[in-house]
């Protein structure tokens, strides 16, 4: 997945740039109206996070293009103006979702993934895999029709999981996923070891199709049996 960022304040930029990489996010950015231009009718971006206020110009106007161009779909707009009229404007310009500064890093990365999320399943809000249902808006998981209780961490985890099928994920990116910024400051990963124990006996209490694979001393991946 490809992110274009476009914010003019240098240290927020390398912020967000290097907390998305983490994400295993490849992200490009634009410090100016010009340059954002010319990279969003040059090349194309899963995500693009806008700023209003940019030197040369400001996102409206960009979003104004992309929408013109039927362009203007997953849409970030992170700014310090938080007026009621921006958001509506912005919005009704095609953005998906607004981001008021000052933001938590783990916030962002989050709204970033609901809306490549909605993206990648078509504006559906279930994920199914083998036997087994996520209702993302729900927040249920079913197993053969078997209602199966998890709790909020779980629940996250396995859709995290379910998103990326197949896919090695780091406990580090699956700490920063579900736990935010604040597993930077974690000793050591247990606390994901023991989600992670909790949530393969449920799996496998319920005959799940599917099991959370540990691959030695990196992390994890979902498959199916």
């Amino acid at each position: 997945m490809k992110i274009l960022v476009i914010e003019d304040e240098p240290q927020l930029l390398s912020n967000v740039k290097e907390s998305l990489e983490k994400e295993k996010f490849l992200v490009e950015t634009a410090s100016d109206y010009h340059e954002a231009i010319d990279k969003l009718f040059i090349y194309e971006y899963d995500c693009i996070l806008l700023d209003i206020m940019l030197p040369n110009g400001n996102g409206l106007q960009i979003l104004s293009q992309l929408k013109a161009e039927e362009k203007s779909e997953n849409v970030i707009i992170i700014s310090a103006k938080d007026s009621l009229d921006d958001k509506l404007k912005g919005l009704e310009l095609g953005a998906d979702d607004y981001l008021t500064k000052p933001f938590h890093l783990a916030e962002l990365n989050a709204r970033v993934k609901a809306v490549l999320r909605r993206q990648k399943l078509n504006g559906k809000n279930t994920l199914q895999i083998a036997n087994t249902t996520l209702n993302l808006r729900e927040r249920t998981f079913i197993v053969n029709n078997q209602k199966i209780s998890l709790n909020r961490k779980e629940f996250d985890i396995l859709n995290y999981f379910s998103l990326n099928l197949n896919r090695l994920i780091t406990k580090s990116a699956l700490a920063e996923h579900v736990w935010g910024d604040h597993s930077d400051n974690a000793d050591n990963f247990d606390f994901v070891y023991y989600q992670i124990k909790n949530l393969r006996k449920k799996l496998q209490s319920a005959n799940a199709d599917i099991e959370i694979e540990s691959v030695y001393g990196i992390g994890y991946k979902l498959i199916k049996k």
